[in-house]
């Protein structure tokens, strides 16, 4: 591969990565132009599934160890954003995981599983289905 392609998938794996963060970014924007260039779509769907998931990580790790300070003070995730993912998650407890491809909810979502303790085994597990079937769905409607 050249490295005008590698540079390509790493732009789509950082956008990810990026997007699913509390971060106001779109990777689907990327993706889409990038699998319209002509690039592999199974090797974006990984590359982009991965990025997307370490960056839910990301906003589960902060929720577990800073708390809901971290989210509303430093994040500056409004605080209504902040308590709708919590009554989602509330009321659904661990299953509003697969809610997390959402845009405005699915990365409060991310962060409250980590302030709520949700078990990590769990939070991956949804996480990745969660965010590679969209991923998957937004391909197919690309073909």
């Amino acid at each position: 591969m050249s490295a005008l392609i590698h540079l390509g998938y790493l732009g789509m794996f950082l956008s990810a990565l990026l997007a699913a963060t509390i971060l106001p970014l779109s990777s689907e924007i990327v993706l889409s132009a990038l699998y319209s260039s002509g690039f592999n779509g199974l090797l974006l769907l990984a590359v982009a599934s991965l990025g997307n998931v370490l960056g839910s990580v990301v906003n589960y790790v902060l929720g577990f160890k800073f708390g809901k300070d971290i989210a509303t003070h430093k994040l500056k995730v409004s605080e209504a954003a902040f308590n709708r993912a919590s009554h989602t998650f509330t009321q659904w407890g661990k299953w509003s995981l697969f809610l997390c491809w959402v845009p405005i909810i699915g990365d409060p979502i991310t962060l409250v599983a980590g302030v709520l303790r949700s078990p990590l085994w769990f939070f991956i597990f949804a996480v990745t289905i969660s965010k590679t079937v969209r991923y998957a769905a937004l391909l197919y409607v690309l073909m």
